[in-house]
């Protein structure tokens, strides 16, 4: 009777000696043989860090090379890295976007002429009241009140 050593687990099983002879008799059951067979490599979602397995096929198809564990990480990702900006396909020119620019950018949010500093009353102003230049030297936090002044009453 011959009892062997699973190559994986390295439990004792026996082992027919017809299966022995035609090279069966490596792994204790199904589990350890199919262990055996993976060929992948463990890799980490791009976006979560979740580890998971990857064939070696899985590996090969990926074109940057990064990996997620479902549908809902790859979107998440994409929407942060790659659909941003001018890359997004909503884009249009980026006039809207000043104000996103200058509250990212403000050290201090506060109008520039009054030194009011609730956000709700902040908008941009555009020192040469163009607004496709969207320059921070070209951007101004100023209260509503602040603003229609410099637009109607300032020459």
């Amino acid at each position: 009777m011959p009892w062997l050593d699973c190559r994986i687990c390295g439990k004792k099983f026996y082992g027919k000696p017809r299966h022995i002879k035609i090279g069966w008799g490596k792994y204790c059951s199904d589990k350890c043989k199919f262990v055996a067979q993976k060929k992948g490599i463990n890799v980490y979602c791009s976006y979560c860090k979740r580890s998971l397995y990857r064939a070696p096929r899985a590996m090969s198809r990926s074109k940057s090379g990064l990996f997620f564990c479902n549908r809902s990480c790859h979107a998440s990702w994409r929407n942060t890295n790659i659909r941003i900006g001018e890359n997004h396909p909503n884009w249009l020119t980026g006039i809207s976007a000043y104000r996103r620019i200058m509250l990212k950018s403000a050290k201090e949010l506060k109008c520039g002429k009054c030194d009011l500093n609730d956000e709700r009353v902040l908008i941009v102003h555009h020192k040469d009241r163009n607004r496709s230049n969207n320059g921070l030297l070209n951007l101004e936090l100023l209260c509503r009140n602040c603003h229609y002044l410099r637009h109607n009453f300032e020459k």
